[in-house]
């Protein structure tokens, strides 16, 4: 038996043991990546690693002291007399009607009530369990304590139920063993749908020729070859290929000593989770490529998706607006006092767009103004619209190239998810901005209140002149006017007042062209800092976190590999 059991170790496993904490460590990095690429990849893609990480944490937080065996074949395979020959007990219902076993046996060696929980888990009812050991059997059967064994329902009946439980089943058991006839070991159901499917499971697979009793003893060996050549063209090879007959007992040690020896080693489970791992570590890898590029989109993309944005934002709009408000503010605050309720009478050019006003003179008005957060800018046209759509587009190129499938998509539909958002903000940051328009430069200030004092004197120089000749023209004594050289001072008052605010008002004009191409610079770039916050809060951003994701996904599936 040892030796058996040594050759058994060598081809089934080679020796590789699991150790539990580092299949504990890759289902977590398979549960970190599914979280990581939650909703930037397709379900259908996802479904096998949720499988795998539900399963598992089933399956360890059960008995580990008990290891599971399926035997799964097709009709008339005689799994079923198998089963009844390894628990030397009639236990599972044998007869020529096909197909006979319609639901699930399991005979538990052991103590069965570790096993309880794990049945239950299994799915295999009550009534279909059955306790091997007793006190009639000593310790013949102590090879096996641990072994909860599975007789599966045929899975080529006609009851489409009986092949979704071997299959429910099939993804669950430690270890299978296909058990085949001489007439149907080559059928191509069992190897396309089953058997070629277990390739990544090869620690846990066995395959059993069963009835050899029905052939020749030197057609065994021929066919034991034959199947051999069929496993490895499924991706097998190393497989255990074992001739048993339930009939012959001394037929079924090989078998026999092959369960003692995985019950043995307590591994099975483990194996058949780090096969899981590995297959679901083999579909997800197509999904993730190469390391994402550095993030250059605040250099590379932003200029030309904050050019686009402050187009739709109405961006030259209001720039124009604020050196025509520039030149209406400053004309109104230099300009001559007697002509300035004039100007008022012209609506500020920024007013009319809904944005900040001059500072307001009182509370009420500036908190009036602080909830004013909708402008009237000038819808904008398809073209830049257009321009928008385009450059988010460019956006979405420049962060997924290179990236693996379906990731750009991902990407792509990062940059789009807030795009219904983009007015409202664009009018908020608008609203926001300040344009540096709100206070009064000083020197307004001053020239204000030099047209002020001219006009004073202007008006102190007429009201002085009218003064004098309504005296005259009452017969009353003339004033005697001081007299500044030839002219009257009066006079002078009122000439050099005009004079002086004209002139003033003069000086004034091309220092007010200045400050208003100073404010429009100011304005511009103001507001274009704005629509640049906008531009990564709602494309950049969004964008990012899926790179993000998509780097910190690459690593959890790096630490789910690295552990095979």
């Amino acid at each position: 038996m040892t030796g058996i059991v040594g050759r058994f170790r060598e081809a089934l496993t080679g020796d590789r043991r699991i150790d539990p904490d580092v299949l504990v460590d890759r289902v977590a990095a398979v549960r970190r990546f599914i979280d990581l690429v939650e909703g930037h990849l397709p379900d259908d893609r996802l479904g096998p690693a949720h499988t795998l990480v539900e399963r598992a944490g089933d399956r360890l937080a059960l008995s580990r002291d008990h290891t599971v065996v399926a035997l799964a074949g097709a009709t008339g395979s005689g799994k079923s007399s198998l089963f009844n020959a390894l628990a030397r007990i009639d236990l599972s219902p044998v007869g020529v009607r096909r197909p006979t076993t319609g639901v699930t046996y399991a005979c538990v060696w052991g103590p069965p009530e570790g096993a309880v929980r794990l049945l239950d888990w299994l799915g295999v009812l009550p009534r279909n369990r059955f306790v091997r050991e007793s006190q009639l059997d000593a310790e013949d059967e102590a090879a096996l304590r641990g072994l909860v064994l599975l007789d599966l329902p045929d899975f080529d009946s006609v009851q489409q139920s009986h092949r979704r439980e071997v299959d429910r089943l099939l993804g669950l058991v430690d270890l299978v063993v296909w058990v085949v006839d001489p007439q149907k070991y080559a059928d191509r159901v069992v190897h396309e749908s089953y058997l070629r499917e277990f390739h990544r499971h090869r620690d846990v697979t066995v395959v059993v020729l069963n009835q050899t009793d029905r052939l020749p003893a030197a057609e065994v060996p021929r066919v034991l070859a034959d199947l051999r050549r069929l496993l490895d063209r499924d991706g097998l090879s190393g497989v255990p290929v074992l001739a048993t007959s339930a009939v012959d007992p001394a037929a079924l040690a090989d078998l026999r000593s092959t369960l003692q020896s995985t019950v043995g080693e307590r591994q099975a489970a483990l194996r058949r989770l780090s096969g899981d791992a590995d297959a679901v570590v083999d579909a997800l890898t197509p999904l993730m490529g190469p390391a994402p590029a550095p993030d250059d989109l605040d250099r590379a993309s932003l200029p030309g998706l904050t050019d686009a944005l402050a187009g739709v934002a109405g961006v030259p709009a209001v720039v124009e607006a604020t050196e025509r408000a520039y030149r209406h503010r400053a004309a109104g605050s230099t300009g001559w006092p007697l002509v300035r309720g004039w100007r008022k009478l012209r609506p500020d050019p920024l007013r009319r767009l809904h944005l900040p006003g001059p500072a307001p003179d009182t509370a009420g008005e500036a908190e009036a103004t602080s909830l004013t957060s909708a402008t009237s800018v000038p819808d904008p046209t398809a073209a830049q619209r257009s321009a928008v759509g385009l450059a988010v587009r460019r956006v979405a190129d420049r962060a997924g190239r290179g990236l693996a499938t379906p990731w750009p998509e991902a990407v792509a539909a990062a940059a789009r998810s807030r795009l219904a958002d983009l007015p409202d903000a664009l009018d908020g940051a608008v609203a926001g901005t300040d344009l540096g328009l709100r206070r009064k430069p000083i020197w307004w200030r001053l020239v204000g209140a030099l047209q002020w004092l001219v006009t004073l004197a202007a008006v102190a120089g007429l009201g002085w002149l009218v003064f004098g000749y309504a005296l005259r023209a009452l017969g009353l004594p003339p004033l005697d006017y001081p007299m500044v050289g030839r002219a009257p001072l009066p006079t002078l008052l009122l000439l050099g007042g005009l004079l002086l605010g004209v002139l003033i008002a003069l000086l004034a004009r091309p220092i007010i062209a200045l400050g208003a191409r100073r404010a429009r610079r100011r304005a511009e770039r103001r507001l274009r800092t704005a629509v640049a916050g906008v531009a990564i809060g709602h494309v950049i951003e969004p964008v990012r976190e899926v790179l993000a994701a998509y780097e910190r996904a690459r690593e959890a599936l790096a630490a789910a590999r690295s552990g095979r």
